[in-house]
């Protein structure tokens, strides 16, 4: 009798826990983890970063897979995700051409506000770089000079064509008064090497794609877009306090498939807030230049995501596709 009741308890526990058990959601394949830039770039790094996180601390069952799709500045990744609508195994690796690809190339009719806000991993920034070599090039105004002397033929490396390297570079024209040419490459950190390289003559970097060649004295900041100035460039001013009245960051953030499960949402959200609260990212964010003090996720990075492609669409209007485009 005693055995029994123990048999009838014994079940009666499995009977509860097992749905339980089973309505915990967690990745049954690996997850593609799409990165819309190509190797050696921010996105990039990031990306690898985290892959490496969640794989040291177990953090997932199955492992994450970093593929990139730099294509179309972008698009190939933003087409790749439309089209995996109900996915839980694909995730994207999001940079500011998640706004404006969509924006400029309206043929996509891709909605990024219909994708799975999973969280905001950083706040990133932009400097303006030339190779160290440049010593006539000490300052913003030396600079100005140079590139207005140079009449156009000043060669201005960036990630892609109309998004936010080109955005940026666009801005700059209009508000210092020059020309230059802008070259378009697949990722920053190609950017990176062919600043260094001297096969372009500036950039206007993420810190994280020049952190490399800064250390080792090949490359050096003039100017930051920043609202104020952030570690470790304290000594790089940014364009307002010279009165230049631009400023500029890049968003990295981590987004799913439209119609992904909710149960699916909120294990990623959960695995990318324990990581965007870890030791590690924070030293990374320190150590590169990132600002990683609010994470935000769901409805409040859907809104975030839907004010900055207004904003974008207001930067675009404001410099004109056409001069984007050109870039």
């Amino acid at each position: 009798m005693k055995l029994w009741k123990t048999l009838t308890m014994t079940a009666a526990a499995l009977a509860i826990s097992a749905p339980a058990a089973m309505a915990e959601w967690q990745p049954r394949k690996p997850v593609e983890f799409i990165i819309m830039a190509g190797t050696g770039g921010g996105a990039d790094q990031i990306a690898r970063l985290l892959q490496g996180l969640i794989q040291k601390k177990g953090l997932s069952p199955r492992p994450f897979i970093p593929i990139n799709k730099p294509g179309g500045s972008g698009a190939e990744a933003l087409s790749y995700i439309k089209g995996k609508e109900g996915d839980n195994h694909t995730l994207l690796v999001a940079l500011n051409s998640f706004y404006t690809t969509p924006i400029i190339q309206e043929e996509l009719a891709i909605d990024v506000t219909s994708f799975a806000p999973i969280g905001r991993m950083a706040m990133d920034t932009f400097l303006l770089w030339v190779n160290t070599e440049r010593d006539d090039i000490t300052d913003l105004d030396s600079y100005v000079a140079t590139v207005k002397g140079a009449d156009g033929t000043w060669k201005v490396g960036g990630t892609g064509s109309g998004q936010e390297d080109s955005i940026l570079t666009a801005m700059m024209e209009k508000e210092l008064g020059y020309n230059v040419t802008y070259i378009p490459f697949p990722g920053g950190g190609t950017v990176a090497k062919n600043l260094v390289g001297n096969q372009i003559d500036s950039t206007v970097n993420n810190p994280s794609e020049q952190m490399e060649f800064w250390r080792a004295g090949n490359s050096k900041p003039l100017v930051q877009f920043n609202g104020t100035r952030t570690a470790p460039f304290e000594d790089v001013p940014t364009a307002k306090e010279l009165g230049v009245d631009i400023e500029y960051y890049m968003q990295r953030s981590i987004s799913g498939p439209a119609g992904m499960d909710p149960e699916a949402v909120a294990w990623y959200q959960n695995l990318f807030k324990e990581l965007f609260d870890s030791q590690e990212w924070q030293d990374y964010c320190t150590s590169d230049g990132l600002t990683c003090d609010e994470w935000i996720s769901g409805d409040d990075l859907a809104a975030f995501h839907d004010s900055q492609l207004k904003r974008h669409v207001e930067l675009i209007e404001a410099v004109g596709a056409d001069a984007i485009m050109s870039k």
